[in-house]
């Protein structure tokens, strides 16, 4: 048998295979289905920050004594807009006020550091805190179970001398710190 007649007996026979289905399309209307798809996948914005970036603090002693100022005015910033398409995690680190030109060992009595909590909250029902200068900090992060869209809140507190209440900061023109809000996908 050639190549032709081959083909012939196979083509004749996929159309004999055919003609029932064929002939059960033909009339008047016919329907078929497609399907259409799609992803989304898990996205997560951690908001416009509004209020400025920096959170400045004034003069952080009591000039009268030394003393690190027990009315630290620590305005909160805002983080608008913030959403998360899944499950998430909310996250925040924070690093303590150190001087930033006095970086040698501070005399006795002194301190160059300054700690403070630091809170993400408005995201999860239990609020995201670190707090500088502590061992730990297990609640520094927080997971929300649903896809979620609000406003996150930054607030400073509870600000300690580190070393101890009784020891004076060294002057400095310039002690920084930061605080990292994080929104991430849950694994």
């Amino acid at each position: 048998m050639n190549k032709h007649m081959i083909f012939r007996a196979a083509l004749t026979a996929s159309l004999v295979t055919c003609a029932p289905a064929i002939a059960q399309t033909t009339g008047t209307s016919s329907t078929g289905t497609v399907t259409v798809t799609g992803t989304v996948p898990s996205l997560c914005f951690g908001g416009t920050l509004t209020g400025g970036s920096n959170i400045d603090l004034g003069v952080l002693i009591d000039t009268s004594t030394g003393l690190l100022r027990t009315d630290l005015p620590a305005p909160t910033r805002t983080l608008t807009g913030a959403f998360c398409s899944s499950r998430s995690v909310i996250s925040v680190d924070a690093t303590p006020l150190l001087t930033q030109n006095a970086t040698g060992t501070p005399p006795a009595g002194f301190s160059r550091t300054v700690n403070y909590r630091a809170t993400a909250s408005g995201w999860s029902p239990t609020s995201a805190v670190f707090t500088t200068g502590a061992a730990t900090n297990p609640a520094a992060s927080q997971n929300r179970d649903t896809a979620f869209q609000s406003d996150i809140t930054i607030t400073l507190d509870n600000f300690l001398t580190g070393g101890g209440t009784g020891l004076r900061l060294v002057s400095d023109p310039l002690y920084r710190g930061a605080v990292t809000v994080t929104l991430s996908v849950a694994d």
